[in-house]
């Protein structure tokens, strides 16, 4: 009897915790620099979800490091009420490949709370460079082998696993120029200090519209439906067979997070992804919202296990890691 009303009192509380949460501001863990693809997904997701969480207060922290790594072990360790949520990307995947000395578990120390959207990546260049299409950037690629600069946003960044397979489909070796974040890489590409990166349409949709980069293909099987990129080719058509990457982003909290208020968040995001200035934001910059089952935790769970699965023999191929 004793252990029945341990239990239902445990029951009455988690209850009550759902049905005044949120009674402080919440935080998003952003593990990117600010002004970064992500950081602007986050932002614009903290706007949608703001209602829907009856008008809370919620702040982004940008805690960058260590291919995200810094940041989502200081959610794992969090107090699991609610209050400490991320949004991270492809690196949910990405690290348990990366990491050598992994000071969490992706697929144990995090409630999953649902896919937002997924991005597709573009092939840009410094603007200077010769090539006019696909066909002259692998001509020019091949005639420059050992003096090509590709640039990314650091160890485990969207851009540097896109850079990876870009190189794999190619057989061509670039010097990898990692960088703390994607603004500083796109700095110095519109400068012409590095050559070539694969990043975001969230962050190359503005330079390629205002023609401060050249752009040679989008990652997607098929061609983009926005005003800026829907004339631009897929890696596909231009011959590289099977090459589609994009770049998904979702909400993670504290592992022990009560059920309730895991669905009160799932149902909050849920709502955003409907949100209609949300789904214009994203979709101008390409951005696809998910609208499918990996909003649900379960299947967003099971989403990132076959991710880890996917692209675990391309980090190794590259020999990549971080200590």
């Amino acid at each position: 009897m004793k252990k029945l009303l341990l239990a239902a009192l445990g029951l009455l509380v988690l209850s009550a915790h759902a049905d005044t949460f949120p009674s402080k501001p919440v935080t998003i863990v952003v593990p990117f620099v600010a002004g970064g693809p992500t950081d602007r997904v986050a932002r614009d997701l903290a706007e949608a979800m703001r209602k829907p969480l009856g008008d809370a207060t919620i702040l982004i922290d940008n805690v960058l490091g260590a291919g995200s790594s810094i940041g989502a072990a200081k959610v794992a360790r969090a107090n699991p009420d609610g209050y400490t949520l991320m949004l991270n990307h492809i690196a949910m995947a990405s690290m348990p490949n990366l990491l050598r000395n992994m000071p969490f578990k992706v697929e144990s120390d995090f409630e999953y709370l649902g896919l937002i959207n997924e991005v597709p990546m573009t092939v840009i260049t410094r603007p200077t460079l010769p090539a006019k299409n696909m066909k002259e950037l692998r001509e020019w690629l091949n005639a420059n082998k050992g003096k090509i600069n590709l640039g990314n946003a650091g160890v485990g960044s969207a851009s540097h696993l896109c850079g990876l397979m870009f190189q794999n489909a190619l057989q061509i070796d670039m010097t990898s120029i990692p960088y703390k974040g994607t603004a500083p890489a796109m700095t110095d590409l519109m400068g012409g200090q590095i050559d070539i990166m694969c990043d975001q349409t969230t962050n190359t949709t503005p330079m390629i519209e205002a023609k401060k980069v050249n752009v040679y293909g989008v990652t997607t099987a098929k061609r983009l439906t926005t005003p800026v990129l829907k004339d631009v080719p897929t890696l596909q058509e231009d011959g590289l067979k099977g090459f589609e990457v994009t770049i998904w982003h979702g909400l993670y909290a504290p592992k022990g997070t009560p059920a309730d208020v895991v669905a009160k968040i799932n149902n909050a995001l849920k709502i955003a992804l409907k949100d209609p200035d949300f789904v214009k934001k994203q979709e101008a910059l390409g951005a696809v919202i998910i609208n499918d089952k990996r909003v649900e935790p379960a299947e967003h769970k099971r989403f990132v296990a076959a991710e880890i699965t996917k692209w675990g023999p391309v980090i190794a191929a590259a020999k990549v890691y971080i200590d």
